[in-house]
């Protein structure tokens, strides 16, 4: 055997054992703190995913160069997800959007993404990744969705992902993790879409940032998806008058209350789990 063969082996052997001890110490740390300061469950996580175009063909030594465009999360172990419709704009005249996922012994992977359906009047929409990350040894979870519409006042926390370099991403790196606690300030009625019906959204007391959108708000009590951040509420109205009023320098969240998502996955018979059970609605059967 060469020693050119011998010196290519042992460098996988430490790049696997740098990538295995590297994840195992990130999946401890979640497990030493099972609840953060909001009282959330470490391991939700664990169903967001980053949803990414990759830039190249092949990796190279810190993996795939990718433009990042927001977040998508688990809803089933069937492999599908959720995110907001203008996440995937780009993709509208071509291109694969994919996600990150990461596995117990390797560094984050690419899947590619397939568009299930869109509601653009009320900016939801269905993926489904492929191979199903559910079937195989990747860190993956899946939300509840919340059966009981949002309420002002209610307690909320988003949680996100986004590339430790937001310029010059790379896919080996683990992505950097957001939680944002706040409430519900109110819920109005907007047109997501110029031709689009109005549409109710949630505004949230704390602001959202570059990156967010399509990430889940979470009740803080039960854990269920209330909503999907949208933007930045940057239109006036009394909220806005108030929030002027209290020298906020930053404009309230806005997030897609959960239910024009649920009925958008009831129209194709996708299941979901709510905080009580698994919902298949509809007549059509739910897709494995």
């Amino acid at each position: 055997m060469s020693l050119y063969s011998e010196i290519t082996k042992t460098t996988v052997r430490l790049s696997r054992g740098f990538w295995r001890n590297a994840i195992s110490f990130a999946v401890g740390l979640l497990g030493a703190a099972a609840t953060d300061d909001y009282g959330v469950d470490g391991s939700l996580s664990a169903a967001i995913c980053p949803v990414v175009y990759s830039l190249d063909e092949t990796p190279a030594a810190r993996g795939y160069h990718y433009t990042f465009f927001g977040n998508a999360f688990f809803i089933n172990n069937q492999g599908y997800l959720l995110t907001v419709a203008h996440v995937l704009e780009t993709f509208k005249n071509g291109g694969q959007p994919s996600i990150l996922v990461t596995g117990p012994d390797s560094p984050p992977q690419l899947l590619p993404l397939t568009i299930i359906a869109a509601d653009v009047g009320h900016d939801v929409a269905i993926l489904r990744a492929s191979p199903n990350p559910f079937s195989g040894h990747s860190r993956v979870g899946f939300l509840p969705l919340a059966s009981d519409a949002a309420v002002a006042g209610q307690s909320v926390v988003a949680l996100s992902l986004h590339p430790a370099r937001l310029r010059d991403a790379e896919s080996f790196p683990l992505p950097v993790e957001d939680r944002s606690a706040g409430t519900v300030l109110s819920i109005e009625e907007t047109k997501l879409e110029k031709f689009a019906l109005p549409a109710e959204v949630l505004l949230l007391s704390h602001p959202v940032v570059l990156g967010q959108s399509g990430s889940p708000v979470l009740a803080t009590g039960s854990h269920a998806v209330i909503g999907l951040i949208e933007g930045r509420w940057v239109r006036d109205g009394s909220v806005a008058i108030a929030r002027r009023k209290e020298q906020s320098t930053e404009p309230p969240g806005a997030a897609i209350p959960v239910r024009y998502a649920i009925s958008l996955l009831e129209q194709h018979g996708v299941a979901y789990h709510s905080a009580q059970r698994t919902e298949i609605r509809g007549d059509a059967p739910a897709r494995n």
